[in-house]
């Protein structure tokens, strides 16, 4: 925990950054793969997001909590794509850590 970040954004943040590098690796592995629905794209979608959130939660702006309901939206539809691909580990990782940031993202939006 960052003394320098508001304690009420850490968990955020925290969950931000895990999916963050989650959708990365899932993106990287489904490199050249086949996808019958739009992983890898939803994972583009919510890395964009996710950068934007941190940048936005790390700078206290008065737009966190809008761009947390955005990141909210984003992480959940990754978690719906990628959680489809059952015989990846990477999309299930990735599924996993989204629901758990779009979690944490609609209690920040709140």
């Amino acid at each position: 925990m960052s003394a320098l970040i508001k304690a009420e954004y850490q968990s955020c943040l925290d969950a931000c950054v895990e999916c963050l590098i989650d959708c990365k690796v899932c993106l990287a592995k489904m490199v050249g793969q086949k996808s019958m629905n739009d992983c890898p794209y939803c994972c583009v979608q919510c890395i964009a997001t996710l950068e934007a959130t941190i940048a936005l939660l790390t700078a206290e702006s008065d737009l966190s909590k809008e761009q947390c309901a955005l990141c909210a939206k984003a992480c959940q539809f990754c978690a719906e794509q990628c959680a489809e691909h059952t015989d990846h580990e990477h999309c299930q990782q990735c599924a996993e850590s989204s629901r758990r940031c779009a979690e944490a993202c609609r209690k920040m939006a709140a």
